[in-house]
């Protein structure tokens, strides 16, 4: 993507080669078209019977649609005709309208259900057909984005594709009606030689994604590589890395943090909370944090993290929640944005039952009645706007007016504050997107009046947009439920539980109806995990027909928010349902083969033309990288080490990427150092005795990258799961005299602490 661009799709528009089935780039076409409204008159198609968002948007588009799955394959097969994948998902504005111009074309849809059969996916429900299909298209074109559009045999092989395509031939671009002619006639005249193609293309994707076993480099070598590729690409005028557009890596921001707190002190460790304070303030500071609603929008356009896209993520509020929180612990700052993003997703993403919907859109209408939606029109501001809501209205003890204090503090003009080069479609002009120019002690000073009067004025402010916003159309919302994005939250939530100890209960509360949820809805009657549940806003939960099963990210992070509960909570069940669904991830994702690593897809799924393994960090960690890091959690937890060797296979798997280009797996990255850097905990004592309590809060209260926190209560441990699963631990009991705090780094234990001053003490040691 590029600065000028917010959108979901790669800046350069996907043209077509007739002859030989290639793609080229191209300047993207610039759309201004109408999204489409959904009319209850218009005939279905099959997606009418799906829960899918997406599915559902495209459920009365003239083109007769398939759902992924073996009605559309045998159908294909029967035909014996190519296949249309287009993949895509709700929140995705090039999606929306490359359906309107093509997608509910009478003439296109026509082509289409003459001549292939049409299948629609969700990416988000299917991401290991998202992925693999997606790889194919970033090999032929060196880029990707949404909608993809991949042409497959009947054998599901790939022979073209790209993503965005417009409907007409256009700018000496061959467009998407024309495409699909073209591909109907090659597939009649030489169906052979398309197959072949089809054929030799799979060969040549199973050999680029086969992973094995290498050597592995040093620890060191390994952080050297992540941290100097982060540090020489700071930008240290206006944080973040790299140039436009600018995202919130959260992995990035996690190993960060880990060197920070583990390298105080130390010139590494020092540059390290200079980029997370810097990138973190930028970020909080910034138009992508949504000031009035609370929240993050997904990335900025810019590089200076003014103009955001304006799209809401579940992943990155529970992502972003994590890192806040870690860095809160480190140096007390941002505690306010640990409880703005937490007060967001509970108002705004919440199932009336705790589970968490998965985003909102950017594009909204103006107003009611409008004809067309626009993005960021729920968020933006015209500076005539702000003075008619809040003119007239004094502030700071009569000194200031409070439009006066607002329009200073988020930079409002009256020509809007949007640079012409982040909005090629006029879609912000005259409007204002919050942003603070600079920290809010600094602007207290310049206008002359405490923090304190500052602040009230800025939430009284706050409060009376937010109650003018309410009443404007709101974006639509993507109620489905994802397993592993409701693990991240849940994460999220655990990690907010520690930095905030006054807002602890209310934390987990949330995590545990969370995961509460992912219990009655997640699972289905034989115990095994799903992908996905679907809401709506009154409450009611449904499941498809044929409930999606989970995938292997689904698995990696739920294990890894049952841990950190675990950590938190002090409730072994945690422990025994992430152990019981990693010996299923095991079975059912392990490559038994080269044990390399987890593919992301089923070993049962025969729908799968190759199984993928993840091998660098996007939006979201690495499947591999979190499951590293579990497998070492539990070896430790249970004192099992099969687990231990799982995950140093894994980190061979990816020896050769570690050593060359560690800074694309950064979580991996966090996770091999914690081979070698450890601590352990074990707190014994009466779970109600004050001194065990104490003990614990405070352990928890502090962040240690790679610690370890096991309670053990001694009159109530025998026979429990913990006790029985980690025989180690009955030594504390058989020695047990008095509450105590036993702690370990690596392979050295010290005495037990018995005071908490002695506690107190060796935490600030750490």
């Amino acid at each position: 993507m590029i600065g000028a661009s917010r959108r979901c799709v790669p800046p350069l528009a996907t043209s077509f080669r007739l002859q030989r089935f290639r793609l080229w780039r191209t300047n993207r076409f610039s759309l201004t078209a109408n999204f489409f409204r959904m009319a209850s008159t218009k005939q279905s198609n099959r997606l009418i019977n799906e829960r899918s968002p997406y599915l559902l948007q495209h459920s009365t588009n003239p083109v007769n649609w398939f759902p992924w799955g073996q009605e559309a394959f045998d159908e294909a097969k029967r035909r014996n005709c190519v296949v249309l994948l287009s993949v895509g998902y709700s929140t995705c504005h090039w999606c929306h309208v490359m359906e309107h111009e093509s997608f509910e074309n009478e003439e296109i849809a026509k082509i289409l259900n003459e001549n292939f059969v049409s299948i629609k996916v969700d990416r988000e429900e299917r991401p290991d057909v998202d992925k693999l299909y997606m790889t194919f298209i970033q090999a032929v074109t060196g880029s990707g984005g949404w909608p993809m559009n991949v042409f497959l045999t009947p054998d599901l092989q790939p022979i073209t594709g790209g993503t965005y395509f417009p409907p007409d031939d256009n700018f000496g671009r061959t467009g998407f009606a024309s495409i699909l002619k073209m591909i109907a006639e090659q597939w009649k005249e030489n169906e052979t030689t398309v197959k072949d193609q089809g054929k030799r293309l799979e060969q040549a994707l199973k050999k680029g994604l086969a992973t094995k076993q290498t050597d592995l480099p040093t620890v060191d070598t390994v952080i050297k590589g992540c941290f100097g590729s982060l540090e020489n690409s700071f930008d240290a005028e206006r944080g973040g890395f790299g140039t436009a557009p600018k995202f919130p890596k959260c992995v990035d921001l996690d190993f960060l943090l880990t060197l920070f707190a583990t390298e105080k002190d130390t010139p590494r460790g020092d540059q390290s909370k200079i980029m997370l304070a810097k990138t973190l303030e930028a970020i909080s500071l910034g138009g992508i944090h949504d000031h009035i609603g609370k929240g993050f929008h997904r990335y900025s356009v810019d590089a200076t993290w003014h103009v955001p896209h304006f799209e809401k993520m579940l992943y990155d509020q529970g992502q972003l929640l994590s890192v806040y929180s870690k860095f809160a612990q480190l140096t007390g700052k941002h505690t306010d944005i640990v409880e703005d993003i937490v007060d967001y997703v509970t108002t705004n993403l919440m199932h009336k039952e705790g589970g968490f919907f998965s985003a909102e859109d950017a594009d909204s209408y103006p107003t009611e009645g409008s004809p067309k939606k626009k993005e960021g029109a729920f968020c933006v501001w015209t500076k005539a706007d702000i003075v008619r809501l809040l003119g007239g209205k004094s502030c700071c003890g009569g000194k200031q007016y409070l439009s006066e204090v607002f329009c200073k503090y988020f930079t409002v003009l009256e020509e809007g504050n949007a640079p012409p080069y982040t909005d090629p479609h006029d879609e912000l002009k005259n409007q204002n997107i919050l942003i603070m120019k600079s920290t809010h002690e600094q602007q207290a000073k310049e206008l002359g009046i405490t923090e304190d009067e500052l602040a009230q004025a800025i939430q009284r402010a706050n409060a009376i947009l937010r109650e003018e916003r309410a009443k404007r159309p709101k974006p639509h919302r993507d109620e489905k439920i994802l397993t592993g994005w409701n693990a991240l939250m849940i994460s999220g939530l655990c990690s907010a539980a520690m930095a905030l100890p006054q807002r602890k209960q209310e934390y987990l509360t949330i995590a545990k109806n969370a995961l509460k949820f992912v219990k009655t809805h997640l699972l289905n009657e034989s115990g095994q995990l799903l992908r996905s549940a679907y809401g709506n806003g009154d409450g009611e939960v449904f499941q498809t027909v044929q409930p999606i099963t989970a995938f292997a990210d689904d698995y990696a992070l739920l294990i890894q928010a049952l841990l950190d509960l675990y950590e938190v909570n002090d409730n072994e069940e945690m422990v025994k349902w992430a152990f019981e669904l990693q010996v299923e991830m095991d079975h059912l994702f392990w490559d038994e083969e080269q044990k390399a690593g987890y593919f992301n897809s089923r070993l049962d799924d025969a729908s799968i033309l190759i199984r993928m393994m993840e091998e660098q960090d996007g939006a979201e960690p690495c499947i591999n990288s979190v499951a590293a890091t579990n497998l070492i959690r539990l070896s430790r937890l249970l004192d099992r080490q099969e687990f231990y060797v799982r995950a140093m296979d894994i980190f061979k798997g990816q020896g050769e990427r570690l050593a060359k280009y560690s800074f694309v797996l950064a979580k991996m990255c966090t996770a091999l150092v914690s081979t070698v850097s450890s601590v352990e905990f074990v707190v014994i004592g009466p779970k109600d005795d004050e001194f065990v309590k104490e003990a614990l809060d405070l352990v928890r209260s502090k962040y240690i990258p790679y610690r370890t926190v096991i309670h053990v209560d001694p009159t109530d441990f025998e026979g429990t799961w913990l006790a029985n699963n980690n025989r180690s631990l009955n030594s504390y009991v058989d020695g047990y005299s008095k509450p105590s705090v036993h702690v370990c780094q690596g392979t050295v234990c010290g005495l037990p602490l018995m005071d908490m001053s002695a506690l107190k003490s060796k935490l600030a040691s750490m």
